[in-house]
């Protein structure tokens, strides 16, 4: 059985460019080595196992099990662990339908809406136990009504269907993954009109080439893959929209959740490329662009409407539940009240032997290491806290719950935030080449880091990151074996050094590079208006001098340090680090993105039109693309608040790493 779901922006906010600096640089000495030669995927690999038996969907028994287990494996590690359950809405399947009529041909296509084993399969007799694959909060109803092909489901696929004078009103939209997420094409569908929606996964993308094998002979989704996941575009528990589902606290209703826009409002279903050809050979209409077409060997994508018409019919069980957090508390030493947090989800579609339960055993197996040097004598100056996150599948709901409990003591102490979902999907030393490190691997492969570790962005702001290892080739058990503990070892380093070091290692001196870049992209978007970037350049020239100016401080600071002119606990190290720390706050503002209040970043957050991509100047770009649909005055007016509203939050960050009053 193969589910696959795409990846939604975790727990914590900020800007990976600071982070550079602590994976480019040396270990630290004598505890960093030992950390690092005590690498083993004996112990990741029993953790994976234990965790991936059965199938863990959040608020199912066999998702709580995992997390007892999780707060287990750390207790016995001798690190004090504890459960902070939530009472959310969770959304199940309890009954799915979906059937092709022609008219003139006598009989209808029932499709299976099932995802079939292969031979040998060691998971085949918990394949019972899967849920059947559904999209969670999709709306229950029945819709019989002709087929429309929309590509990928994005806005500018459905404006091209209106140009051509093809009606999706009423209509059921069948549409691809590729670019956006399952949320944004079923919203664009019922924003189109669409009565229901249909995604399924292409082959173009992910069925390799004609005649390529599929899993678990190669990458490839089978034909009868399906990927599943969350139609609901919000963050969090739906019924405590931007405050804690604590224990007595104000909800909205089940109905109210339901019915606001963050949710899809139409009956959609999930499926494989085996059923959608059989839909594509029975549309009509004229043929679709070259770029919609599917891989060679296809039938030719037509647009519709119909002849096909679509029989759907999808009943849900939109429900309060218990998810449950499992945190692990190494306390600080020098400085407690200065978090390291380190974070991974654990429930899944299916089995989740890659996202995220690799991330999850890569996790257990950095905290074992770390039990190991405290019985070395080590303690970190700074705490760090593990945390296994609950229900991110439905919308980052553990970790926003925990997130807007505890507010206020992160902002004013989390220091950073490094996230792991997948650890074993993909390309310290690279185990694929032992006279190199993985930066030197992903520059030689012209890979970016920043594209490696993918900056999170969310409310509160702190310092943070996260990265998958990604594009493997391979024999999959082998890397896999590797790459788990390279995840572990290159994890741990990260945070050693964040707890460790007496001056925090964060470098500001790449972030104006990358703001000037951004500014360029904005520039040319608005080229031929009199949107003006000016406001940008200036405020990132004042972040440049100010980044000069607290990197030559941290200098002399550790040069003191290192010659014993400064004790480790003087109050100007303290200083140095509040300003490193607080800096990336002052990106943040308290209305909120435009369109999307509940994220404060305004320099780095999620695509409004696509939850799989993270933005640069998210609010920037949102309203440029409002401006483009109703192209009036006040609209680019609009814009240019937004280009000011982002250079005033680069000025403040400016002010903070200075440490002066204007």
């Amino acid at each position: 059985m193969v589910a696959t779901d795409g990846w939604m922006l975790a727990a914590a906010d900020a800007s990976l460019s600071l982070l550079l600096l602590v994976v480019h640089s040396a270990p630290a000495p004598n505890y960093g080595s030992l950390f690092l030669s005590l690498a083993s995927n004996d112990t990741a690999a029993l953790h994976l196992r234990a965790l991936t038996l059965h199938p863990h969907v959040a608020g199912t028994r066999a998702n709580s099990l995992t997390a007892a287990y999780v707060r287990d494996a750390f207790s016995s590690l001798s690190i004090p662990a504890h459960i902070t359950p939530y009472s959310v809405l969770l959304s199940y399947p309890v009954e799915r339908s979906l059937s092709l009529a022609v008219p003139g041909r006598a009989t209808t296509t029932s499709f299976a809406l099932s995802q079939e084993t292969y031979p040998n399969d060691p998971y085949a007799s918990a394949t019972a136990e899967v849920m059947p694959t559904f999209y969670a909060y999709a709306a229950s109803g029945s819709v019989s009504a002709e087929a429309v092909y929309a590509n990928y489901g994005r806005e500018e696929d459905f404006a091209y269907l209106a140009s051509r004078g093809v009606d999706v009103a009423g209509k059921v939209a069948v549409a691809r993954y590729g670019r956006i997420h399952c949320e944004d094409i079923v919203h664009n569908a019922r924003v189109a009109g669409a009565a229901a929606a249909v995604v399924y996964t292409d082959p173009l993308q992910y069925g390799g080439a004609p005649g390529e094998a599929w899993f678990p002979d190669s990458r490839w989704l089978p034909p009868t893959g399906v990927q599943v996941g969350s139609l609901f575009r919000g963050v969090g528990d739906p019924t405590t929209p931007m405050w804690a589902s604590s224990e007595g606290c104000e909800r909205v209703s089940v109905e109210e959740a339901m019915d606001t826009d963050d949710m899809p409002g139409i009956p959609a279903l999930p499926v494989s490329a085996r059923d959608a050809a059989e839909i594509h050979a029975a549309l009509g209409g004229d043929a679709a662009p070259a770029d919609w077409q599917g891989r060679e060997g296809s039938p030719v994508y037509r647009l519709g409407p119909g002849p096909a018409i679509l029989n759907l019919t999808y009943t849900g069980n939109d429900t309060m539940a218990t998810i449950e957090n499992v945190f692990a508390v190494i306390e600080g030493a020098e400085e407690p009240d200065r978090y390291v947090i380190l974070g991974n989800h654990r429930d899944a579609w299916t089995f989740g032997a890659s996202d995220p339960n690799s991330g999850t055993a890569a996790m257990i197996e950095l905290a074992q290491r770390l039990s190991v040097l405290q019985k070395q004598g080590w303690r970190p100056r700074r705490t760090i806290i593990f945390c296994s996150w609950d229900a991110e599948e439905y919308g980052l709901t553990g970790s926003t719950e925990w997130v807007e409990e505890n507010r206020e003591m992160l902002s004013s102490r989390a220091v950073a935030y490094l996230n792991v979902d997948v650890s074993v999907v993909g390309p310290v030393q690279d185990p694929d080449n032992s006279s190199q490190t993985v930066y030197d691997s992903w520059v030689k492969s012209n890979i970016s880091p920043l594209d490696q570790a993918i900056p999170y962005i969310i409310r509160y702001t702190m310092t943070s990151c996260g990265w998958r290892n990604s594009e493997i080739q391979g024999s999959v058990g082998t890397l896999q074996r590797h790459f788990r503990i390279t995840a572990a070892s290159i994890w741990g380093m990260m945070a050693l050094r964040l707890a460790d070091e007496e001056i925090l290692p964060f470098n500001y001196m790449s972030y104006p590079v990358e703001l000037e870049a951004y500014t360029k992209v904005v520039e040319n978007e608005v080229g031929g208006t009199a949107i003006s970037c000016s406001p940008l350049h200036n405020a990132i020239r004042a972040l440049k001098t100010a980044a000069t100016k607290v990197n030559g401080e941290r200098k002399e600071l550790q040069r003191q340090l290192s010659s014993n002119q400064l004790k480790k606990d003087s109050m100007k190290i303290r200083s140095l680090n509040d300003r490193l720390m607080q800096a990336e706050r002052a990106f943040t503002n308290r209305e909120g993105l435009f369109k999307q209040e509940w994220f404060k970043h305004l320099v780095y957050g999620p695509s409004e039109q696509n939850d799989w991509e993270s933005a640069s100047y998210p609010g920037v770009e949102n309203a440029i693309a409002s401006a483009r649909k109703e192209n009036t005055t006040e609209s680019w007016k609009f814009v240019q608040h937004e280009i000011h509203r982002v250079a005033r939050a680069i000025t403040q960050a400016s002010v903070v790493l200075a440490g002066s009053l204007t």
